[in-house]
């Protein structure tokens, strides 16, 4: 009995090497929009925006409609977020409502207060007493110098993500994404738009998927993760090509810009059944995909922070190292088409642009 059991486990990881490989394929192939899957192709996930008309800024928020179990990983020196601490395994809660992340600098975690009122008007929620307590993490980027900072997602847009979510994810140039750059390690006159990206991967063998949302507002440059080509980051001095970054800094480019002013922050969700333990592996195993897509990563420049989420909607028991692995693969893929998928504001060309330089 064990070793037909072995043997089964040792097929069950040869399909998943094999759908990951599939998968990387057709990223490297340069999948889009909903060639690449998405977050919400997960039962009883849904994603909404706002994204303010008067700048590039904005709130992304995921609404898990039957809660799911949640952790978070912090990688990046500079980060700004909120309700993380409840995530940890040996504290109380064990389910979270819904997750947001922002721009706005540290002023757009108001905006998770519009998404609690939202949520405590729908019952949802941590019952205390007679009391409903939604449960709320949240992470923002900086991009306050992106157009008017004083303008910023404030509850009432956190509000109206939650009212606009739906199983159609938008992106590029929207919510937590609208006002996301990259390249900035030079300063921002040679840097690029970023915006917000999704992908899933399935498993057809289990049923199981694990997928991502990110908005990509890194220091660094972004690359395809299969093949290592540049994609978007710090341009060269006439503006027309990219500059390498990593190669810069290794042959003595100083450095221009400021702590706390970028950050990469995403969700990887899964329908599988996961401990809080377990789903923080995930989180901690899914901050390879930025390691693959975005260099240099997790400076003291940035606040990445990568949340998991796991709905349990899935029968069956999945191995964690399957998950964190397809994690980190799909996070990869969405950091690449938050570039992708991004188009240009005044001062900041995006990858499109690239070719008509």
């Amino acid at each position: 009995m064990s070793a037909q059991n072995d043997e089964g486990s040792r097929r069950g990881r040869r399909t998943f090497l094999q759908t990951v490989v599939a998968a990387s394929a057709a990223s490297s192939l340069g999948a889009t929009g909903a060639d690449a899957g998405s977050i919400t192709d997960i039962p009883g996930v849904r994603v909404g925006h706002f994204t303010d008309s008067r700048r590039p800024t904005g709130c992304t928020v995921v609404l898990f409609d039957d809660g799911a179990v949640g952790g978070v990983d912090v990688r990046g020196s500079a980060p700004g977020t909120r309700e993380t601490d409840l995530l940890h395994p040996l504290n109380t809660v064990q389910q979270i409502n819904a997750i947001l992340l922002s721009g706005g600098s540290a002023f757009g975690l108001d905006a998770a207060t519009g998404v609690m009122r939202y949520l405590e008007e729908h019952g949802r929620g941590f019952r205390v007493g007679p009391y409903t307590v939604p449960i709320v993490p949240a992470a923002i980027l900086f991009d306050l110098n992106v157009g008017d900072g004083k303008v910023r997602p404030d509850a009432e847009a956190g509000y109206a993500a939650c009212r606009n979510a739906s199983n159609k994810v938008g992106q590029g140039n929207v919510g937590a994404g609208a006002g996301a750059t990259v390249g900035k390690m030079f300063g921002a006159s040679f840097a690029m738009k970023s915006g917000l990206g999704t992908a899933s991967i399935k498993l057809a063998d289990s049923g199981l998927i694990v997928a991502a949302i990110v908005a990509v507002n890194a220091v660094g440059d972004v690359l395809d993760p299969h093949s290592g080509k540049l994609l978007a980051g710090a341009r060269s001095a006439d503006g027309k090509t990219l500059r390498n970054t990593m190669a810069s800094l290794i042959s003595g480019a100083g450095v221009n810009t400021h702590a706390g002013s970028n950050t990469t922050i995403g969700v990887v969700a899964t329908n599988a059944s996961l401990t809080k333990s377990e789903v923080n592996k995930v989180a901690q195993m899914s901050h390879d995909g930025l390691a693959r897509s975005i260099s240099p990563v997790h400076t003291e420049f940035d606040g990445d922070t990568v949340f998991a989420a796991a709905t349990g909607r899935l029968s069956t028991k999945e191995d964690v190292s399957r998950i964190g692995t397809a994690g980190a693969e799909v996070l990869a893929r969405a950091v690449k088409q938050a570039v992708l998928a991004a188009t240009s504001i005044p001062g900041y060309p995006a990858h499109r642009d690239l070719a008509l330089m």
